[in-house]
């Protein structure tokens, strides 16, 4: 049964509140105005009779003696194979020009799911991007953050893991994006031709805060239903700051007791339940998330990332347009290197992360002119060969050509004796066409 009221208290922002009864939390509410339109509302919060909904699209033209209509259901989403290439915004309504979505309604927001039918993830997502296939292997349902600042190519980044997984679905959540950005995710989607597998919910800088904390929920809950029914799905979400502003703004409004730096105590929970999406299920498909999170002042002790990091399996830092070996981490590697990878694949990548951190003082002691020995000297050769050949973000290898070439990199700088790995793995991979003088 609908419940209709006609009276509306208070409007601040995209907030209103009504005087109701009998209506529960995330329920779904129509506004009908004097002028014929509608708009879609949700209660966010309950104080006795007093019912404070969040108005889905501007408040404008809404006025105190409007009609409020409780619809008995939580907002949902259209999920179905016509989502397919569709672009959406928050709200779940077409903004590509085409038909409206047909297929059956679902709620967005629910828990995550059950962990008895989950698995151990055991599968790479391969990038062919070096830093991550090879470093910081990328693992199917797998929640990671890239961490960056403003400015960085992170959403190039994005768009070329989209173009190099093998994911059955890609759904990209924009959140607080410009334009340029926008249509760049169209561009790249269409010229690599993966756009009929694509989905995009996309919430625009122009558009209101609160179709901003949507964006997640509509993208997460089509992917739990594309998982469920057998496929693996990769989730782009960029820029999770978007969406805790979008959060900290609607708290100021409510007048909630901020926490630190004004973002709400609720800070974590919000977080943790929508990367809590990530899994794979057991006999089914799987959920992969890649988020962005920009930093405040580069600052990874802002509440944002540092929520972020006790949430998440690692974390990609992208630095300087590139992304950063010493601040870049996957909690499960180790699941997959070795395992299903080549069997050099963990020594390599060790041995040589080592001697690019040992590169780094060699440069200090030239930047600070001392005089290098020899072995400073091949410190520096290879540490360029390794920035051009493995951290360069435009190159594209699979990861058996990567580590081949790893082999080549520090046959052409060291001798076998000086890199530190097994000797049985030198005598089946050092090459033998490339070497380096003594």
């Amino acid at each position: 049964m609908k419940i209709v009221y006609d009276r509306i208290n208070n409007m601040r922002g995209n907030l209103i509140t009504v005087t109701a009864k009998g209506v529960s939390l995330g329920e779904l509410a129509r506004i009908d105005l004097q002028n014929g339109r509608s708009v879609n509302a949700s209660v966010l919060r309950i104080e006795g009779d007093q019912v404070t909904l969040q108005v889905f699209q501007s408040t404008r033209g809404i006025s105190t003696n409007d009609r409020v209509t409780f619809l008995n259901r939580e907002m949902q989403a259209i999920y179905g194979d016509s989502l397919l290439g569709r672009r959406l915004n928050g709200t779940g309504t077409p903004i590509d020009g085409g038909p409206n979505i047909l297929g059956e309604a679902i709620n967005i927001g629910t828990t995550s799911f059950n962990p008895v039918k989950r698995i151990i993830p055991r599968e790479i997502v391969r990038t062919n991007i070096p830093m991550i296939d090879v470093f910081n292997c990328l693992v199917k349902s797998q929640k990671i953050p890239i961490f960056s600042v403003p400015g960085e190519p992170y959403n190039a980044l994005l768009m070329r893991i989209a173009n190099q997984t093998d994911a059955d679905v890609v759904i990209i959540g924009g959140m607080g994006l410009t334009f340029k950005e926008y249509q760049a995710f169209i561009d790249n989607a269409e010229e690599s031709g993966s756009m009929n597998k694509t989905i995009m919910f996309i919430h625009r800088a122009t558009d209101p805060a609160v179709e901003c904390l949507l964006v997640p929920d509509m993208a997460l809950a089509c992917a739990e239903r594309f998982a469920t029914d057998g496929k693996n799905v990769l989730v782009l979400l960029t820029d999770m700051t978007s969406f805790a502003d979008a959060i900290k703004e609607i708290a100021i409004t409510m007048d909630q007791v901020p926490s630190n730096r004004g973002y709400p105590g609720s800070l974590y929970s919000d977080l943790a339940s929508r990367y809590e999406k990530a899994v794979q299920i057991e006999g089914s498909g799987s959920i992969t998330i890649i988020s962005v999170t920009t930093m405040p002042g580069d600052d990874v002790t802002h509440p944002i990332p540092d929520n972020t990091g006790y949430i998440t399996e690692g974390q990609f830092y992208l630095h300087d347009g590139r992304i950063d070996p010493f601040g870049s981490l996957s909690r499960l590697k180790q699941l997959v290197i070795g395992k299903v990878t080549r069997e050099d694949h963990g020594d390599l990548a060790n041995a040589m992360i080592r001697l690019y951190a040992e590169s780094k003082k060699a440069r200090e002691r030239q930047g600070m002119g001392f005089k290098l020995s020899r072995w400073d000297e091949k410190l520096l050769a290879y540490s360029h060969l390794f920035e051009d050949r493995m951290m360069n973000l435009e190159v594209n290898y699979t990861l058996e050509e990567t580590l081949d070439l790893g082999w080549e990199t520090l046959a052409e700088c060291f001798l076998p004796t000086e890199v530190g790995i097994k000797q049985k793995l030198i005598d089946k991979y050092w090459p033998a066409t490339v070497g380096a003088t003594a």
